[in-house]
């Protein structure tokens, strides 16, 4: 299972839980997972997400690939100037 640690206000859309496990073959299937499981983050996750891999960073790459033993870090995404 992948190991998922939510930040910020994604933690508090899935009811204070910062760690979840969760069956995911790509960045796509972990959002739709997540979605499913608590729906209070997909406003959030519509305004986009930073997403990290085993350390590596990917933005907008729907279909990166998640080994089953990853660690997935997601952010609120920021903005700014």
């Amino acid at each position: 299972m992948v190991k998922v640690v939510l930040w910020g206000s994604l933690k508090q859309a899935a009811g204070g839980k910062t760690e979840l496990n969760l069956e995911a073959k790509n960045v796509r299937e972990l959002l739709d997972r997540l979605v499913e499981q608590y729906p209070k983050l997909e406003g959030h996750l519509d305004q986009g997400v930073s997403v990290s891999i085993d350390g590596v960073l990917f933005r907008d790459a729907w279909f990166a690939p998640i080994k089953p033993d990853s660690e997935v870090y997601l952010l609120p995404r920021l903005a700014g100037g």
